[in-house]
């Protein structure tokens, strides 16, 4: 049980790691330090927003991978390796039995669902919303 718990542990720290990563990119981008502190705030919110928005996408294509999407491409980019490859087309095999055997396959490789991407982003982006809703009432029509 311990096994288990330290590779998920470790699979939220990985992903948490890059989208801190990631986020951190952002904030050297936008220049973080250089402006005043409402600047700083949207640039914080910026960066966080953008990590979670691209973890939650990347789940959202795993999720359509998943279920079986994207296997035409698949089938399609294997019959062109297969036309180029000698006697490539004698192993030749119809959609339909493709999209059977890569079900299966799947099928039995989903043991169990790991949700630490999809996570992950929500997080993310949650503390960007509340790093917006911050900058939005203390620095925004502050003329008015």
């Amino acid at each position: 049980m311990k096994q288990g718990i330290k590779a998920l542990l470790t699979r939220y720290g990985t992903c948490f790691g890059i989208a801190s990563l990631i986020a951190f990119v952002v904030f050297w981008i936008n220049g973080f330090f250089t402006d005043s502190a409402a600047v700083n705030l949207q640039i914080v919110a910026d960066g966080l927003s953008i990590a979670g928005l691209m973890f939650l996408l990347f789940a959202a294509m795993m999720y359509v991978s998943g279920e079986g999407g994207l296997l035409g491409i698949g089938y399609v980019m294997q019959c062109v390796v297969q036309a180029f490859v000698p006697m490539g087309r004698k192993n030749h095999e119809f959609y339909g039995k493709y999209r059977e055997r890569k079900l299966a396959e799947k099928k039995e490789k989903k043991a169990s669902a790991d949700h630490c991407i999809l996570i992950v982003g929500l997080f993310f982006l949650a503390i960007s919303v509340v790093f917006t809703v911050i900058w939005y009432v203390n620095f925004y029509n502050v003329a008015g």
